[in-house]
């Protein structure tokens, strides 16, 4: 694959991304539920369109997104929840001209404004609040949404009331209500203690007339960057400790579960290849300088985030600490740093893992360098799914 189609390059198995979306759908067979795979963590089409083959709802965060899913799998649109802080005019005129599933609305200005839109077209807007539990998820603090000092949802304790309010409208269709605790997060325990307080807020609005059919538990089920070798990971186990948890949490309640896996679903199905240009030695330090940087890869850059890299084709030797680093102009271009590896040669390629969730998606032109291709592997079969950006597409929306 980098022979043929060069590095770096972005390589993705799209059986994996099918095996897991299956076990979420196993894992809850007993409850009517719906897979809302959360777009953000890997928009390529084709990859939306495998997992709308599949039976997957979709959960997105702006209208580029539901433009994605009306062009890879225009009949799942139907099965789209609309996440995010701040939804404009046009979003949400898209949305409610597609006939989405559900707004997941974050502040009573939103609720107004999606009022207003919908009574303008005439048509009622399903919808559930995102509440803010409260509920303290152990992650990194840029990827923790279930706090009150977060920007992102509605506190639970004002819920009621602005579910009262918003059923004197006849343009809002209260649909549900929504939580979304966080990102990588490996216990199940704050997902049940999240939909655990939902759930009460579900029974309270009963006693007001007012029944929601979906409760849906948000995402952030996180997946072990940090296998070493000969070690794996039981996703199998992991989805049936956090069904369970949010299932013992909805006991007695009869509605429709709907779930926003991202990460787990893509990340561990994609690497980024990238070969080595120079091996570099600075008094004590050795840097192992890659074609990939931090525009194709930003995670570690941006949080410190780890991914187990190896080489594609080890040499003998003895593996020594060096830092894994690209090209750009910044110290904190670096995949690793004082991680032991075998050693390489310029030439070699490596493989950066678990990169198939917030890699490309977050990718830039920084350095003005074009973004990697992308590869899909399903079975036996090989199919470019995006090529490689030229310099002309940089140059293409600019006007001199």
């Amino acid at each position: 694959m980098a022979e043929r189609f060069q590095t770096p390059l972005y390589v993705y198995s799209a059986d994996q991304m099918i095996e897991r979306l299956g076990l979420f759908q196993q894992a809850l067979a007993n409850r009517r539920h719906l897979v809302c795979y959360a777009v953000k963590a890997n928009s390529a089409l084709a990859i939306l369109k495998v997992l709308a083959e599949h039976g997957a709802g979709f959960d997105i965060v702006s209208g580029g997104e539901l433009a994605r899913l009306q062009a890879a799998a225009p009949e799942a649109v139907g099965r789209v929840v609309f996440s995010g802080a701040g939804k404009t005019i046009d979003e949400i005129d898209q949305a409610l001209e597609a006939g989405i599933l559900a707004f997941n609305v974050e502040s009573e200005a939103e609720l107004g404004l999606l009022a207003s839109r919908a009574a303008r077209r005439k048509r009622k807007a399903r919808f559930s609040l995102r509440v803010n539990p409260d509920v303290f998820a152990e992650t990194h603090p840029y990827i923790s949404t279930g706090l009150r000092e977060h920007k992102f949802g509605i506190d639970i304790r004002q819920a009621r009331r602005i579910y009262v309010e918003a059923a004197r409208s006849r343009w809002l269709a209260a649909h549900g209500v929504s939580v979304h605790i966080g990102s990588q997060i490996r216990s199940a325990e704050p997902f049940g203690a999240a939909v655990a307080r939902v759930a009460k807020l579900v029974r309270e609005l009963e006693k007001d007339g007012i029944r929601l059919k979906t409760v849906d538990a948000g995402g952030g089920l996180g997946i072990n960057y940090h296998l070493g070798e000969g070690e794996s990971f039981d996703a199998q186990s992991v989805v049936g400790e956090y069904a369970r948890a949010v299932e013992n949490a909805l006991t007695g309640l009869d509605v429709t579960l709907l779930l926003e896996p991202g990460r787990f679903l893509v990340a561990q199905a994609g690497v980024l290849l990238a070969r080595v240009l120079y091996v570099k030695r600075n008094g004590k330090k050795t840097f192992v300088v890659t074609d990939a940087a931090m525009n194709d890869l930003i995670r570690p850059a941006l949080y410190e985030a780890f991914h187990q890299i190896v080489p594609v084709a080890p040499r003998p030797g003895r593996a020594a600490p060096v830092d894994i680093v690209g090209p750009v102009c910044e110290t904190g271009d670096f995949f690793a740093r004082d991680r032991k590896f075998q050693p390489v040669e310029p030439g070699d390629l490596v493989a950066i893992l678990d990169a198939g969730a917030y890699g490309m998606a977050q990718s830039s032109n920084y350095n003005t360098r074009p973004r990697p291709a992308e590869v899909l592997v399903r079975g036996a079969e090989l199919k470019l799914i995006r090529r490689r950006e030229t310099i002309a597409d940089l140059f293409a929306p600019e006007i001199l």
